[in-house]
């Protein structure tokens, strides 16, 4: 493993793109172009009419419900503000999140993932086959979390993955848990705006997350000298449910529009946190929502902090279109998965480069 020193050295003393880490290297059409695009479009809404406070008023409620919806269907992604999440919590969530980094990689590499127990901090993640540019710490929302052993679907093994306890900063695992527990709540209510918006009851999904295998990831993005050949993550989608998103002012979050399939930058809104569907939304409303591509840019000068939550059903979910949207005119578009064979594949991939393309859900689109 390269410490963030060793990465910033061994790219500085090269010149020429041959002598640059290959592992790091897009192939040349998903590299950054040098020109950005801004994302003004993405929405930015208000859910102050759901807050525990806010006297119910039907209309604010079914004008939300359609906002949410649009964005949903337009962007895959949009920005909430007025969300009820601590801005003092998120803060010392933050400050923790610098300090952890900040340590050495020996002390780091204390609360080291490995291939049994894949929470804690790691610095080689791949995305579609290339290495990241950037250091994670992962925690389970819910400690211990059962998932399968295997992606076999004959294996019915089940393993216990928790969470390592990291001695500094003093206090951080409390944090992190009562942080937890505010995305959570955000994301419940969210699910239920998007459940309304596709025409169904509003717990429609709560049942999916009884024992769910959600966990929030620290992202940490040092400097990189070669911003145009490497990006911080890849071209993804999200395989979860939903993924709530805590950035810094630094901005690098790109994604690829909709409707001319451009990279367009997210830019950073004060305390608002980021929102977008991922694939098991699009899976449950039958292609009506879409799980966009996104990834993350690398500048030469500043380092970047984000905070994502990844919310994910239990890893005995079975993941299908909703019958309230099956019918004779819009059949079923994927055949059912198990959450959990899915995750462990997913997550086996992100250590090394592998041989065979990643599991998708087009993998279980029927034709």
């Amino acid at each position: 493993m390269l410490t963030l020193l060793m990465f910033v050295i061994s790219f500085s003393n090269r010149t020429t793109m041959g002598e640059v880490d290959p592992a790091f290297v897009q192939d040349q059409q998903h590299r950054p172009k040098l020109s950005i695009i801004e994302a003004k479009g993405i929405p930015e809404i208000d859910l102050s009419p759901i807050l525990p406070h806010a006297a119910p008023d039907q209309y604010d409620i079914d004008t939300l419900v359609k906002e949410i919806g649009t964005a949903c269907k337009e962007w895959g992604f949009f920005q909430v503000t007025n969300h009820g999440v601590s801005l003092s919590l998120r803060q010392k969530l933050e400050e923790a999140s610098r300090k952890f980094f900040a340590q050495s990689l020996e002390d780091k590499k204390k609360v080291g993932r490995d291939e049994i127990n894949p929470t804690g901090y790691y610095d080689t993640e791949h995305t579609k086959n290339v290495r990241d540019w950037k250091e994670v710490f992962d925690f389970l929302s819910k400690d211990p979390t059962f998932i399968p052993l295997t992606s076999d679907e004959f294996d019915n093994r089940v393993i216990q993955w928790s969470n390592p306890s990291p001695q500094y900063p003093p206090q951080f695992r409390i944090i992190i848990e009562e942080y937890i527990e505010e995305m959570e709540k955000l994301a419940y209510k969210l699910l239920e705006l998007i459940a309304l918006s596709l025409g169904v009851e509003a717990k429609r999904f709560e049942e999916f997350f009884k024992d769910q295998t959600s966990f929030i990831r620290f992202n940490h993005y040092p400097p990189c000298p070669y911003p145009h050949l490497a990006l911080g993550v890849g071209r993804h989608k999200d395989a979860g449910a939903l993924t709530i998103l805590a950035q810094d002012d630094v901005g690098g979050l790109e994604v690829k529009r909709k409707t001319d399939q451009e990279w367009v930058l997210v830019k950073p809104t004060p305390d608002a946190y980021i929102i977008n569907i991922c694939d098991i939304i699009q899976v449950w409303s039958n292609d009506v929502y879409e799980s966009v591509e996104h990834r993350v840019t690398v500048n030469t000068k500043k380092d970047r902090f984000s905070i994502p939550f990844f919310l994910n059903p239990g890893h005995d979910a079975e993941i299908k279109p909703l019958e309230e949207l099956i019918n004779e005119q819009n059949p079923s578009k994927y055949r059912p998965y198990k959450w959990g064979k899915f995750f462990v594949h997913k997550i086996g991939s992100n250590f090394k480069k592998q041989d065979v393309e990643n599991l998708q859900i087009y993998h279980y689109k029927l034709s």
